[in-house]
């Protein structure tokens, strides 16, 4: 991995930290500063000159603070005649926004694509963004990783392969849910909810089985609460839930230690504090994936072996 620094700014330290183990080279120095009125400071104490950087930051919570020290830092690299600019953005924060759904809405997610080219990258390198065509958004290399392997591997482990039905929590979510069945060998089924409607209903056969609810995120967690809701109507046995991104705001937490869940099994594509993790919690960790692309991208090699399951 010769000429490849690695770098962590801090939305993400402990996952950069297992990125970097997996490359086999260490985080290089960075010095990443705010200022009392909110200013972002960044240093860098070693030169870049011709390496190839990567740098790793979610663009979660706090959303905006993330985005502009990925952006100062894109900027400092460039100005410091980096050879490649590679942002590592496990976390996607705004990819909610790719589309105008009203009348004067803004696409929020094309926006931030904007922004980060025009900052000078040179490849963008996602896990899980929320609708596959937002690589569209990016006239330049994306590298769009899947974590959903991760917990189809996991509940072969504990077993959870057999009179199992996998749940999408709504119809968008249907190729989620249909891509994790496959892994398990299980059928699908689909809540659905519609707009301004309190009734709650499964499509498909869920009375005594095991049950999967796949997301990409865990945001508030009423998804998941009125997911819950409808299976235990409707008779399933018990209920786990997985997700990429546990973004668990607005008091997520809360709602899911209410709810009788087996298990909740998130990526750590975003750092959950302590105090908004369950016992039930079961984090999986992305980094080794990530670290086996970096040094997949850096030799021209295909990514492909990484979605194979």
């Amino acid at each position: 991995m010769v000429g490849i620094k690695l770098f962590a700014l801090n939305g993400n330290v402990p996952l950069a930290e297992k990125i970097a183990q997996e490359v086999g080279v260490p985080l290089s120095p960075i010095s990443v500063k705010h200022f009392a009125d909110g200013e972002v400071q960044v240093e860098l104490p070693e030169s870049v000159r011709g390496a190839d950087v990567f740098i790793i930051q979610p663009v979660s919570d706090p959303v905006n603070e993330n985005f502009m020290e990925l952006m100062i830092t894109v900027d400092a690299m460039r100005r410091a005649s980096a050879h490649l600019i590679n942002v590592v953005v496990p976390y996607y924060g705004y990819a909610r926004a790719d589309r105008k759904a009203r009348s004067r809405e803004p696409i929020t997610a094309k926006l931030i694509a904007n922004l980060l080219e025009m900052d000078g990258i040179d490849r963008f390198i996602a896990v899980d963004l929320h609708a596959d065509q937002l690589q569209g958004f990016f006239d330049i290399p994306v590298d769009h990783l899947q974590a959903l392997p991760l917990a189809g591997e996991y509940f072969r482990e504990i077993g959870l392969d057999k009179d199992v039905v996998v749940i999408a929590p709504d119809h968008s979510g249907t190729k989620r849910a249909r891509e994790l069945a496959e892994m398990l060998g299980a059928p699908i089924a689909i809540v659905d909810k519609r707009p301004g409607d309190d009734n709650v209903g499964v499509i498909g056969d869920v009375a005594g089985k095991h049950t999967i609810i796949v997301d990409d995120m865990i945001d508030t967690a009423v998804r998941v609460q009125d997911a819950y809701a409808a299976l235990q109507e409707n008779g399933a046995a018990d209920v786990y839930v997985t997700a990429t991104h546990g973004v668990l705001s607005a008091g997520a937490s809360e709602r899911l230690a209410k709810l009788d869940l087996k298990k909740i099994v998130v990526m750590d594509t975003i750092n959950i504090p302590e105090e908004k993790q369950l016992p039930n919690f079961v984090i999986l960790s992305v980094g080794p994936m990530i670290g086996q692309g970096i040094k997949m991208i850096s030799s021209n090699q295909s990514i492909h072996p990484l979605f194979e399951h």
